[in-house]
């Protein structure tokens, strides 16, 4: 997406109260939406990705989720499934949908949905987006946290889903 498509800016019961540039959205750090998929390999690792220097928010970051922004008009399931195949190349994968959440720091205003895919097959990395990834433990990833820079949206979106995992599997 280009700084300059257009964005939903919604309250905070994810209500559309209308649209500005996406330039506009980061500059005014006005509540938007952001879709979060989670990218599992039947061996339950989670696939980590670093970020390229020239992305408008936390460059160079590493990531845990594939994702980002709805345009004007796209839904939750829509956006998931197209920035999933637009950054990994994988198109063909469910996902389940498992939360939704709000995040609020100095760079970023949003409501977001996580979802969950597994997939074993060779990821497509887009170049404008991803300078590299890998497949990781989640205690491996969790350590990595301590050193390196993480998107915090994502992070959070992450333990939300951990968290809500851990619940589950106590009630059981």
């Amino acid at each position: 997406m280009s700084s300059n498509e257009l964005v939903d800016i919604v309250d905070e019961q994810d209500r559309v109260i209308g649209q500005a540039t996406r330039a506009e959205i980061r500059a005014r750090r006005l509540r938007h939406r952001s879709a979060f998929i989670l990218l599992f390999n039947s061996q339950s690792q989670l696939f980590v990705h670093r970020r390229t220097p020239t992305k408008d928010i936390y460059p160079g970051y590493h990531d845990v989720a594939f994702g980002g922004v709805l345009a004007t008009g796209e839904d939750y399931d829509q956006a998931a499934r197209r920035e999933l195949a637009e950054e990994s190349g994988v198109d063909a994968t469910p996902l389940r949908r498992v939360l939704n959440f709000q995040f609020d720091d100095e760079s970023a205003h949003l409501n977001g949905v996580v979802y969950t895919a597994t997939h074993d097959g060779p990821l497509r990395l887009q170049a404008s987006e991803i300078t590299s990834g890998r497949w990781l433990d989640l205690d491996a990833v969790i350590e990595l946290t301590q050193h390196e820079p993480f998107c915090p949206d994502s992070i959070e979106a992450l333990r939300l889903y951990l968290d809500r995992l851990n619940r589950v599997r106590q009630t059981r």
